[in-house]
């Protein structure tokens, strides 16, 4: 008889153990959102910023929230919306933060396997603490009864006209944030436009550059470009050797020769990098200086030379030598 009276106090907290329809919910649009930032997608897609966008701005948040309070009475619908907004905009950078301490550094991989092994954990703690309690105890999200319920948490039964225009312009902020939010990320402003123009010596670092030459042999080097002008440009490099003179007395120095060395075409997009082996050979003594010249779509013809030419590069570097 004791058995019995035993079973039925037991079983509504061992009852029901499928799994929460919210936490499911939620594991089917990490996959979605994994999916959007890895697969070949046009970075400006607006499918891509509508399954990612949660991935930061909630989920975390909402996970927490439900490890954090399983029963459904422990705080309202609209309470868990807005701490999980606030706690996911908490998360996430702390979670960049610690990423940035570590050999992984603040980069896609890192924070989106952090994230969502977070997310995961938290679904895990959820689902655990949930499964501790009866069922009618258990909190469970009212997808069924969503606008009634939220409407019910915002203008409730009888609240005065002050708390329904206060509920009324909290929704309006929030829809805004939340719209403001979406059109930064879908249309990020372009940043400052510049193109990165750089030599490496024969080890691929900012070392090791030749200083003494011998005419005919060849010394490897490397240019590196970097476009960073949010467009498609074609580039030209040229390499001109040089003899200058300079005067001690005013410190001033004159191109009393400049020759043309070499010269290279290429297009690069926005982001997109080129590391371009070089092999630098001068074919006769003189020279004091290498010079490398790098044009965007305007090349001046080679009937400017000397300083004008330099001046009328995109960006320009130097070398000095010794060629003997």
């Amino acid at each position: 008889m004791l058995e019995d009276q035993q079973i039925p106090a037991l079983s509504p907290s061992r009852s029901g153990q499928e799994f929460p329809a919210d936490l499911m919910f939620v594991v089917i649009w990490l996959t979605a959102s994994i999916g959007a930032i890895y697969l070949p997608l046009p970075d400006t897609t607006f499918l891509r910023v509508i399954l990612t966008l949660p991935l930061v701005l909630f989920i975390p948040g909402y996970c927490l929230i439900a490890a954090l309070f399983p029963k459904k009475d422990d705080i309202d619908l609209i309470e868990r919306i807005v701490l999980s907004i606030g706690l996911s905009l908490v998360i996430v950078p702390l979670i960049g933060l610690g990423l940035n301490f570590t050999s992984w550094g603040i980069r896609l991989d890192p924070i989106v396997i952090s994230v969502v092994l977070f997310t995961l954990v938290m679904i895990l703690i959820s689902f655990y603490r949930r499964s501790l309690f009866p069922l009618e105890e258990r909190f469970s999200f009212p997808f069924s009864e969503i606008r009634g319920t939220i409407r019910k948490e915002i203008f409730p039964d009888g609240g005065s006209r002050v708390e329904k225009l206060l509920s009324s312009v909290l929704i309006l902020a929030i829809l805004i944030a939340i719209l403001v939010t979406i059109y930064v990320i879908a249309v990020p402003k372009d940043g400052e436009r510049f193109t990165e123009f750089f030599i490496l010596g024969e080890n691929r670092t900012a070392a090791d550059y030749p200083d003494t030459i011998n005419v005919g042999q060849n010394y490897p080097m490397y240019v590196s470009v970097v476009n960073h002008e949010y467009r498609n440009i074609t580039y030209t490099i040229e390499t001109w050797v040089i003899r200058t003179e300079i005067d001690n007395v005013t410190n001033i120095s004159t191109i009393t020769e400049m020759d043309p060395n070499d010269r290279l075409l290429f297009t690069l997009s926005h982001n997109e990098s080129a590391l371009i082996p070089y092999n630098l050979s001068v074919k006769k003594t003189g020279y004091n200086r290498l010079e490398f010249l790098l044009f965007d779509e305007i090349v001046p013809g080679f009937n400017t030379t000397g300083s004008d030419r330099i001046n009328a590069s995109y960006r320009d570097l130097h070398l000095w030598v010794a060629v003997q």
